[in-house]
């Protein structure tokens, strides 16, 4: 049997395609995609030179339906999917952080991903969700659960002023969980001002518009050199920075902006994913604010795209053909 996917076959050569259905193992079910979004990264994959091989079906931000399960126990459940897969045999899956597991397996680009109508996945990565809730929303947790695992890098107390640079998806959302966490106010940098009426609309702050206001924190969410900067100068004594955003290209700092770090004794972190073991599950976390509806990511939800449309959705992210938040590829899956 044959199901459609978004297959990358080379650098701007993406294509929907017959591939074999997949045929679940021992430790896997099939899941019957319903909705998966478009990460920065996907476009990476199709136009650079981030893939580790050809052909791949990309998408690592999915949710769908539950339809073969050897044990009997999940079918028709709704999941949404941890897409990396840790090798559970190096020494940081030893004490489980997974996420720096230095042997892992990723669904979307070191293994076929989830711009497809099925695909096989390992019981493990499964996180279920509520009956009630939309798919559109479980493609949102993985964007969500990164957003968490920044947001917790800080050490927040209450009260704080944080900038974030960068406006898009990821960035707005590691504003939500600060105000959850009892920030004062987040302000936003960005290069698209449609981005900043965004943040504005629902209550955050455009930090230019603030004379220099020193933050207590920042999260640097663009990966580029020049609101790195921003951060190191906005950033009080004694203040904490966290590295959010993924390079595309060298990252180069001035003196001026190294001294900040020295003279005033910043603390600066990393973040990576997000975490997912029995002690913190940022996912199970996400997914239960989302319900609750403490964090709601469906205003993000610009476009919806079906799967044989997607070289459109990709096309229209490239060429910045219109105003776009977070767009979803509908893989055709019957609710």
């Amino acid at each position: 049997m044959t199901m459609k996917a978004g297959v990358v076959y080379a650098v701007n050569d993406l294509r929907v395609s017959e591939v074999p259905k997949p045929v679940p193992k021992q430790d896997e079910v099939l899941v019957k995609v319903q909705y998966c979004g478009v990460c920065g990264s996907d476009s990476a994959r199709v136009y650079g030179t981030a893939l580790y091989h050809y052909p791949t079906v990309i998408g690592h931000e999915f949710a769908g339906v539950v339809v073969e399960d050897a044990q009997g126990e999940l079918v028709g459940k709704k999941v949404a999917i941890f897409p990396l897969l840790p090798c559970f045999a190096c020494e940081e899956c030893a004490r489980k952080s997974y996420v720096t597991c230095k042997n892992y397996d990723y669904y979307g680009s070191r293994r076929d991903g989830g711009f497809a109508e099925y695909i096989a996945v390992k019981r493990w990565n499964l996180i279920i969700l509520p009956d009630d809730m939309d798919c559109k929303l479980g493609a949102m947790c993985e964007p969500v659960s990164i957003a968490k695992h920044a947001s917790d890098r800080l050490q927040i107390s209450g009260g704080e002023n944080v900038l974030v640079t960068g406006a898009g998806p990821i960035g707005i959302l590691v504003g939500l969980w600060l105000k959850k966490k009892g920030v004062k106010q987040v302000y936003y940098t960005d290069l698209d001002a449609r981005k900043l009426v965004v943040a504005k609309e629902i209550g955050f702050a455009d930090y230019a518009e603030t004379g220099g206001l020193a933050m207590d924190c920042a999260v640097e969410g663009t990966g580029c050199s020049a609101p790195l900067e921003t951060c190191l100068q906005a950033v009080k004594a004694g203040g904490q920075l966290v590295c959010l955003g993924n390079p595309h290209a060298d990252i180069a700092l001035s003196r001026n902006a190294y001294w900040c770090i020295l003279r005033k004794e910043l603390t600066v972190r990393g973040t990576w994913n997000s975490s997912y073991n029995d002690i913190v599950n940022d996912w199970k976390a996400s997914i239960q604010a989302i319900a609750n509806g403490e964090i709601q990511p469906a205003f993000l939800i610009s476009h919806v795209y079906p799967l044989d449309k997607i070289n459109d959705a990709f096309e229209m992210i490239k060429g910045k053909q219109e105003f776009y938040s977070k767009v979803l590829i509908d893989c055709g899956v019957e609710a």
